[in-house]
């Protein structure tokens, strides 16, 4: 039983660390460059100890300086608008220069109006003339001359000008839809918490504005997925909820490329063979693209079992189509290891040369095809390349992001310049740190974010030789300090093999004592498709949920086992047909006593581990196959049942399902195995890992006559939009009672807004 209760500074500490609350501590700590006109100059928001400011910088003059004196326009907006206006948290989140040299004025949307702004006068006024923003259901066109909008399955172009309304197709329906995801991607009830009309169309508009790309997606033949809303908002009846999700062993849809013509009213269909739809629609990841002159389609194709890609060109003209480039692979193939990154494929000189991302030689490489014949390799070694930067197609030249040049880090970035047509690379980042880079568009310059775990970021811009142009921001750490908190430990420790490094971080609890003895939080998500650790300083969203933890006075883990990218293809290729392995757990084992050895702070006899999605499914796995070194998990929205989770995952990132093979991917086959304290939290609306995932390992866990803690959360979608405030303090009121034997505080955390990363994903 607890003995003693922490007190409520220790949330409230906690709380100021969350992802949305953070920025307010780390200051100056990120650049977002939002590039004018073709690069020349840009602008970028940053935190300060004021609040939020808006910077714009020259670097060929080598300058940087206030967008606005924000005071002033502040208090110019509030006269206008008639609305309160804090000057360092500005009404709106976007800026257009506009006027004479895209800089004597800008525009913003505040109030439900469109604002320009005299920067030499600071003056406010409202465009009356200026028309309502656009809803996130249509797509404009290049010349702003028509929008492009789906209305009953069909896709609709109106004219801007005159109002004038074309159907471009006319055969779409609830099965067959145009310029839409499959149900099974519909994000249907975040859109209802959020208040959004729904997602935007599927599709490209050419650069001339003459065409749309875009594909019909079939969905027949699918089985229905169902989930009960309990308590929906009108307090009525419970709702049946039925859209299609197929689950291992059943279809996914398929995809069939069209390009329409807007003035000949011409649907044309693309000679490539229909694709399978895993999860969004190869628009949604830019796997399809127009040519800069429009005279051609370019799209990245990949077989039904995942084991060959293809780099078609398309006429979108007629429809026809031939293969540029076509690899296959033992295992699954991929244009980036990373799910959702951009592919790492250009194609130069009007078609006749691609450069082709490749995992053949063990790393991920870029290689250079002409006419379809390799040429060269461009990149070697043990690295991997992570980004293309830019491609100077004049120069001959290619500036490419890759991790693996620092021998003490290989998740650490470099650039390189690369040379089309031969030649050793040139690293421009000399240094050991890892460098966040965003290159201007015109790639005369680029700008540089250098940090690491351990060490403070500093902004530069910086031309394509290496030499600093402007000092942007260094990193003011002193409220975070202030806090308590204290840099994580990069860690390197040998996977369960005995062989492999891997990498993770090491929070130690606020207020550490080296002489106390901790309970260690293992904080897990074991999907193959992303890192939960950064080279970097900034982790992410996944890093403040670890330190708010550590502040509850737990060291908290979290590792990169085996299985999941950034690595060589081997180290990736961990996780084919071993899924059930949850990213390589038995390596989280091998690394907690690897560091219990050297670290008698951590008490491996209080061993913790929290997660969501994968990570659910992790923190349960835990404890069913490790019961002897995890005790507490909390299991939030967690797929612990994958033959009944959504297909894609299986076929993605285990292999071809075998329903002989299958009893070993969910978690319910080892409820008995339960020993330790586990929670298991769901929300009932969850479309993406539905909650019968849920409910099938409570069943085995009841069946198995094993105590478990359930929390259902009504309404809920898969990241507890509205309700995750209330699912975060339940984790740490049971992590505290089970790890550090106190009872919670009384305290409760506001609510926290819908997460800008995850709205932005969906919507645009």
């Amino acid at each position: 039983m607890p003995s003693g209760a922490l007190p409520d500074a220790s949330y409230r500490r906690a709380e100021a660390l969350l992802p949305h609350r953070r920025h307010r501590l780390a200051l100056r700590t990120q650049v977002r460059p939002q590039w004018i006109g073709d690069g020349g100059r840009f602008w970028y928001r940053v935190d300060t100890e004021r609040g939020s400011e808006l910077v714009v910088v020259d670097p060929e003059a080598g300058t940087r300086h206030p967008v606005v004196d924000q005071e002033r326009l502040a208090t110019a907006l509030a006269a206008a608008a008639g609305e309160p206006v804090e000057p360092y948290d500005l009404p709106f989140a976007s800026i257009t220069f506009t006027g004479e040299d895209d800089g004597a004025s800008i525009a913003f949307d505040a109030f439900g109006s469109r604002w320009t702004c005299r920067l030499a006068e600071h003056t406010v006024t409202r465009d009356d003339d200026v028309p309502a923003p656009r809803t996130p259901l249509e797509t404009p066109s290049p010349d702003g001359r028509w929008v492009a909008f789906v209305r009953n399955h069909d896709v609709w172009v109106r004219a801007t000008a005159t109002g004038e309304e074309v159907r471009l197709t006319v055969d779409g329906s609830a099965d067959q839809a145009y310029a839409r995801q499959p149900d099974y991607a519909q994000p249907t009830q975040l859109l209802r918490l959020i208040d959004a009309p729904g997602t935007p169309p599927a599709l490209l508009w050419s650069p001339d504005s003459a065409r749309i790309l875009t594909h019909r997606v079939d969905q027949r033949g699918i089985p229905l997925m169902h989930l009960v809303e309990a308590a929906p908002p009108d307090e009525g009846r419970p709702r049946l909820h039925s859209y299609r999700y197929p689950v291992p062993g059943e279809p996914m849809a398929r995809g069939t490329w069209v390009v329409l013509d807007v003035a000949a009213r011409k649907v044309i269909e693309a000679g490539i063979e229909p694709f399978q739809v895993e999860y969004l629609t190869p628009l949604a990841y830019g796997w399809a693209w127009w040519a800069d002159d429009g005279s051609e389609i370019y799209v990245i194709d990949r077989s039904a079992d995942l084991r060959t890609l293809r780099l078609c060109q398309v006429d979108p003209a007629t429809g026809a189509a031939h293969d540029l480039v076509v690899e296959s692979s033992r295992t699954r193939i991929e244009p980036n290891q990373y799910d959702g990154a951009p592919p790492l494929v250009r194609v130069l000189t009007g078609g006749r040369e691609v450069l082709w991302y490749s995992q053949r030689d063990g790393w991920g490489h870029l290689y250079l095809y002409v006419d379809g014949v390799l040429v060269r390799q461009l990149t070697t070694g043990t690295c991997a390349v992570r980004e293309i930067a830019h491609v100077d197609e004049t120069a001959r030249t290619a500036y490419v992001v890759v991790a693996g040049l620092v021998a003490d880090d290989p998740y650490r970035r470099s650039l390189l310049r690369v040379g089309l047509d031969g030649g050793e690379p040139v690293r421009l980042t000399d240094d050991d740190l890892d460098h966040a880079l965003t290159v201007a568009p015109h790639g005369r310059w680029f700008v540089d974010t250098a940090s690491t775990v351990e060490t403070p970021p500093v902004t530069t811009v910086r031309g394509t030789d290496g030499t600093l142009l402007v000092e942007l921001e260094q990193a003011d750490l002193g409220p975070l300090q202030a806090l308590g908190w204290t840099p994580p430990e990069r860690i390197r420790a040998l996977a369960a093999d005995g062989r492999t490094p891997v990498y993770g971080l090491l929070h130690k609890p606020f207020g550490f004592d080296p002489a106390q003895r901790y309970p260690v939080v293992d904080h897990d998500y074991p999907g193959p498709q992303v890192n939960v650790v950064q080279g970097g300083f900034d982790q992410g969203a996944f890093g403040a949920d670890s330190e708010a933890v550590a502040a509850l006075g737990m060291a908290v883990l979290v590792v990169d086992g085996r299985g999941t990218p950034g690595r060589d293809k081997a180290f990736h290729d961990h996780a084919d047909r071993n899924l059930h392995g949850a990213g390589a757990l038995e390596d989280h084992v091998a690394v907690l006593h690897q560091l219990a050895a050297t670290r008698p702070w951590l008490d491996l006899d209080r061993v913790g581990i929290f997660g969501r999605s994968g990570g659910g499914y992790a923190a349960a796995r835990a404890l069913l196959a490790h019961p002897d070194v995890y005790s507490v998990g909390v299991a939030e929205a967690g797929n612990h049942d994958n033959r009944m989770y959504h297909a894609s995952w299986t076929a993605m990132y285990d292999g071809p399902y075998d329903p002989g093979d299958s009893a070993r991917l969910s978690n319910t086959e080892l409820a008995g195995n339960l020993t330790g304290h586990l929670m298991l939290v769901h929300g009932d609306m969850d479309d993406n890992v539905t909650p019968h995932l849920t409910m099938r390992l409570v069943d085995a866990l009841i069946a198995a006559d094993k105590d478990v803690d359930l929390l259902i959360v009504p309404g809920a979608e898969h990241a507890f939009t509205g309700r995750q405030h209330y699912v975060v303090r339940r984790r740490w009121d049971y992590l505290v009672r089970h790890l550090l034997g106190l009872e919670p505080p009384r305290y409760r955390l506001a609510p926290i807004p819908p997460d800008p990363a995850l709205v932005s994903f969906f919507l645009g």
